[in-house]
C-alpha cells in the first residue's frame, strides 16, 4: 500500500533532507586521492550526531556502517574501507538520514581527482538522467513515466540502466511502496498523487546492466567489470508541485 504523507510529515522530511544535502557538500570537500571511505563514513557518523540526527541504515538488517561507499564497478551497497581512493576512481556515497523520526535518502557519485572523458560522461549522463526522471513527477503521471524517461535518455547516450535495484517510497521506514524502476514503459505503474514521497536513484553502467553480488551479501557489482555511477534524490509531491527534499542547490 502506498502511504500518502501529510504536509507536516513532508516538512519534517525536508529538514532531514536539508541536513543530508549539507552532509554531501562536506563530503565533496573531502574527496581526493588518498582519502578513505572509512574516513568519510566516520565523518558522516559524527557530523549527523553533532546535528541531532542518526544514519538510518546503520543497523538496518545488520548493516554496520553510516554510509554505503561504492567504488568503480560497485553499483551499490559497497562497504566503507581503509584502502585509499586513487586518482581516476569514482565513488558513490549513499546514506539515509533520520532527523527526529523523519527520513531522507540521497546518493551522489564523485570523481576522485581527474577522470578520463568516458568516466566523466558516465557521471554527467547519470546525473542528468536523475533530473530527466524528476521532470516526469507530476500529479496524474504514472511511475512508469519516470523510468521510461531515464532509460530512453541513458540508452541514447550508449550506457545501460541497472534493473535489479530501483527507487522506492520512503517515510517512517527506509523502503516503502511505490517501487520506482529506472526503466520501463510510459503510462504504466501507480498514478502519481499528492502526498507521495519516494526516491529516484538511477544506477547507470558504461557496459551491460547485469549485476553480480559479493560474498558479503550486500555489495552489487557490474557483471562485466564496467564502471557504474548513481545519483539519488528524495522527492515529495505536494499541493504546490514537487519538492526535491535532498536538493543541494543553495
Amino acid at each position: 500500500m502506498i502511504t500518502l504523507k501529510s504536509q507536516r510529515e513532508i516538512d519534517m522530511m525536508k529538514k532531514a533532507g536539508e541536513l543530508l544535502a549539507r552532509t554531501h557538500k562536506e563530503i565533496a570537500k573531502m574527496i581526493k586521492p588518498g582519502v578513505t571511505t572509512w574516513e568519510i563514513d566516520e565523518f558522516v557518523d559524527h557530523f549527523l550526531a553533532e546535528n541531532g540526527a542518526t544514519p538510518e541504515q546503520k543497523g538496518y538488517k545488520g548493516y554496520e556502517y553510516a554510509t554505503c561507499a561504492s567504488i568503480n564497478d560497485e553499483i551499490c551497497h559497497g562497504f566503507p574501507r581503509k584502502q585509499p581512493l586513487q586518482e581516476g576512481d569514482i565513488v558513490t556515497i549513499d546514506m539515509v538520514v533520520n532527523l527526529n523520526g523523519a527520513l531522507a535518502d540521497s546518493a551522489w557519485s564523485y570523481a576522485v581527482g581527474n577522470v578520463n572523458p568516458l568516466t566523466q560522461k558516465l557521471l554527467d549522463v547519470t546525473k542528468e538522467s536523475l533530473y530527466k526522471g524528476i521532470e516526469q513527477v507530476k500529479v496524474g503521471n504514472r511511475i512508469g513515466d519516470i523510468g521510461h524517461a531515464i532509460q530512453t535518455y541513458v540508452e541514447a547516450q550508449g550506457f545501460s540502466v541497472v534493473r535489479n535495484f530501483i527507487g522506492h517510497g520512503i517515510g517512517p521506514t527506509i523502503h516503502e511502496k511505490p517501487e520506482v524502476p529506472h526503466y520501463g514503459l510510459p503510462g504504466k505503474g501507480p498514478r502519481i498523487k499528492e502526498g507521495m514521497v519516494f526516491t529516484i536513484e538511477p544506477m547507470v553502467n558504461i557496459g551491460g546492466f547485469d549485476t553480480k553480488m559479493d560474498n558479503n551479501g550486500w555489495t552489487a557489482r557490474t557483471r562485466d567489470g564496467s564502471l557504474s555511477a548513481q545519483y539519488e534524490h528524495t522527492i515529495a509531491v505536494t499541493n504546490n508541485g514537487i519538492v526535491i527534499l535532498t536538493d543541494q542547490e543553495d
